[in-house]
């Protein structure tokens, strides 16, 4: 920074203020430091940097399956939001792994992180805490926090299960399967329990629960080949998958002989409405999710978790879902 300094004839100060807060500084200076950190080849030590604030200006976040497109669309839209403030954002996918996921929480609190957003995989929490006590923020993201002392962004699973049972009854069907996995994710089971609700609501109507290991398109495609399988009154009339993945999975198989039309003889809804869903095969039905804003509050409720030392209550933010309806189930 000296040799910076030297070069540009300014103060160490100067180009201090030109890394960290550039709007103090005329932006005939900024250029002329920025010119000599580009003629010098200067990078600065973030290392050091971090021992003497204590904190980096990196954010971690851990998904649970950054293969989902829902996930890398939440990635996309917090990378955006932390680049306004400066920060950059690290990323890790647990694979729905609690193992996996407390090796990256121990990585990100190791490299002392400007906060942590984090899909958790299951209702264990602790180690979270234990982060949070030493002063790191944390922001639940893809789960409502209430009850629990960390800021959260979520949406409501349970009624996106239920608005999906409801559009499949008042189509006519009766015989609803639902099919997802594992029941370890609470959003799984949240959305079963919507779809139960709507059943419930339903004379006549019953739910088939058809378990994965995994929220996948191998998973939807393996139940969806157990299917078409079946005799004919053995079947369901229409199939709820717990995501976008499972459903396009279930289509694949359906499809491959043509023997049964989709939704002539089963319809079919997803759920997160990823890009793949209205350009299948059959455009699908689905369960939107506010991808962008869900992104994008995690990273506000964790800048304001960090910059207010008042121990403030923290804030649990709910989006409703929406039904976005396509040819599958038309």
């Amino acid at each position: 920074m000296r040799e910076v300094a030297a070069a540009a004839s300014v103060s160490v100060g100067t180009v201090s203020n030109v890394l960290n807060a550039p709007d103090k500084v005329a932006p005939a200076t900024v250029a002329r430091v920025q010119a000599a950190i580009d003629k010098l080849g200067f990078v600065r030590n973030d290392a050091a940097r971090q021992l003497k604030a204590g904190r980096s200006r990196s954010v971690g976040l851990v998904v649970l399956d950054i293969g989902n497109p829902f996930f890398t669309d939440i990635a996309r839209a917090a990378e955006r939001r932390a680049g306004e403030h400066n920060l950059t954002v690290l990323l890790g996918t647990s694979d729905d792994d609690a193992t996996r996921e407390r090796a990256y929480v121990d990585a990100f609190d190791e490299q002392r992180v400007y906060g942590l957003l984090v899909s958790p995989v299951g209702e264990d929490l602790n180690r979270l805490v234990a982060l949070r006590e030493r002063g790191t923020p944390v922001v639940l993201v893809d789960r409502d926090g209430g009850g629990t002392p960390f800021d959260s962004v979520a949406v409501d699973d349970v009624a996106g299960g239920c608005l999906a049972v409801q559009h499949l009854c008042a189509t006519g069907r009766r015989k609803i399967a639902f099919v997802g996995g594992p029941g370890t994710l609470r959003q799984i089971r949240d959305r079963l329990r919507g779809a139960a609700d709507a059943v419930a609501q339903t004379p006549g109507a019953t739910l088939e629960i058809i378990d994965t290991d995994a929220p996948s398109v191998l998973a939807g495609r393996a139940v969806g080949e157990q299917l078409r399988r079946r005799a004919r009154q053995d079947r369901p009339d229409a199939v709820f998958c717990a995501n976008d993945l499972l459903a396009i999975g279930v289509l694949q198989a359906l499809s491959l002989t043509g023997d049964l039309r989709v939704p002539d003889d089963m319809a079919l809804v997803g759920y997160d409405d990823i890009d793949f869903a209205r350009s299948a095969v059959v455009p699908l039905t689905s369960v939107r999710q506010p991808t962008g804003e869900i992104g994008t509050t995690a990273v506000d409720l964790l800048i304001g978790a960090a910059e207010d030392a008042t121990g403030r209550n923290p804030e649990h933010v709910v989006f409703q879902p929406e039904l976005v309806v396509r040819d599958s189930t038309s």
